[in-house]
């Protein structure tokens, strides 16, 4: 599909919109649209479950207790898309691949934006799922949301989320959708920055995780390192710090740190007891994308020239390479690069420079 310039929409504002994924935050995004006054609809993987979210209005495996609302459409991924002018994807980054390579089969419309909802990097070489998308569709139908969104909380007291497009127009309008939802947003136009901060933080927490019992500095130390180092990365890739320290980064790092039900986190406790990181997603019951993006990540680091030992280390203790002793030794013995010292100039330096190069002149008209 020839990429477009813009969606038609952005003036006027979109008249339909459909959420692919009936997660817990594929559902919370589909309330809130809804509530804000956008017809949406809510895509399931399968019909089986549409029916069941269509018999019991309630997303009882991924979103209990939080009623749908009646205007919200249920319908299942095997529907068309080509009546949507806004497309979200609420799935965990492991199949965005997948999805996005069907969008046009599907439908996908020359009106139509897309907005993913994806923390983690796309299969099998780890890049931004914006990235993908505006190869798809073009930068300007593309934006991207983040930040620390717990879905539960986010429909019942709000939340406080970063939309993120190179569109200044796309942005604004998918950030007053949200407000009118309940939902405070930030705008950007750094969604590399977005999308690798969100990277991050899900690395970070996974770390904390598998480093927290061997005591708090050593579970900071592990968080900071991975910041430090995807931040070198995202740097060199035209990001911005206030991505990553900003909503998208370490706001929802706290969050995530606090949560009681955070995945990333009880991924890495499980990973320090020994559980094979290939039976962790069943046993909390949901996708850990951490699992998947951390290798990812590190291997993206590792060809760009970032040195990342920690990054690096931490895809080592999923795959089973790196027992956690040493994996804690690591977290504690790494030391960062120094920082890049400005030299400082003398006090009248660039007055002296100006009277030798004035003087040499005058030298040089006089002796001619």
């Amino acid at each position: 599909m020839p990429a477009a310039t813009r969606p038609p929409f952005a003036r006027q504002g979109p008249r339909r919109a459909v959420v692919i994924g009936a997660g817990s935050f594929g559902t919370a995004t589909a309330v809130l649209l809804t509530r804000g006054g956008l017809r949406t609809t809510l895509q399931t993987r399968t019909p089986e479950q549409a029916e069941r979210l269509q018999a019991a209005r309630e997303n009882v495996e991924y979103l209990p207790g939080v009623e749908l609302p009646a205007d919200l459409r249920i319908d299942s991924a095997t529907a068309g898309l080509e009546r949507f002018d806004l497309i979200f994807l609420a799935v965990p980054s492991r199949g965005l691949h997948d999805v996005i390579a069907d969008l046009e089969r599907r439908g996908l419309q020359r009106r139509a934006a897309v907005v993913s909802l994806a923390k983690g990097l796309v299969p099998p070489d780890g890049r931004p799922p914006s990235k993908l998308l505006g190869d798809l569709v073009g930068e300007a139908r593309v934006a991207v949301v983040a930040g620390p969104a717990h879905a539960q909380e986010m429909v019942n007291a709000g939340a406080g989320l970063v939309v993120a497009s190179s569109d200044e127009e796309l942005a604004a309008l998918v950030a007053r959708l949200f407000t009118r939802g309940g939902v405070i947003c930030e705008r950007s136009n750094d969604p590399v920055g977005v999308e690798l901060a969100g990277a991050a933080k899900n690395a970070a927490a996974l770390a904390s995780g598998a480093t927290g019992a061997q005591g708090l500095n050593a579970a900071g130390a592990a968080a900071g390192h991975i910041f430090q180092e995807v931040w070198r990365f995202a740097e060199a890739q035209g990001a911005r710090p206030e991505s990553m320290i900003g909503l998208a980064g370490t706001g929802d790092l706290v969050a995530t740190a606090l949560a009681a039900g955070s995945r990333n986190r009880r991924a890495g406790e499980l990973l320090a007891a020994g559980m094979p990181a290939a039976e962790i997603p069943a046993a909390i019951g949901q996708a850990v994308e951490s699992l998947e993006s951390v290798p990812m990540l590190a291997r993206a680091l590792e060809r760009a020239g970032v040195e990342a030992p920690v990054t690096s280390g931490l895809a080592r203790l999923i795959s089973g390479e790196l027992p956690l002793d040493q994996w804690v030794a690591l977290v504690r013995t790494t030391v960062p690069p120094p920082a890049r010292w400005r030299r400082h100039v003398r006090r009248g330096f660039w007055r002296r420079l100006w009277a030798r190069l004035t003087f040499a002149r005058r030298r040089g008209e006089l002796t001619a």
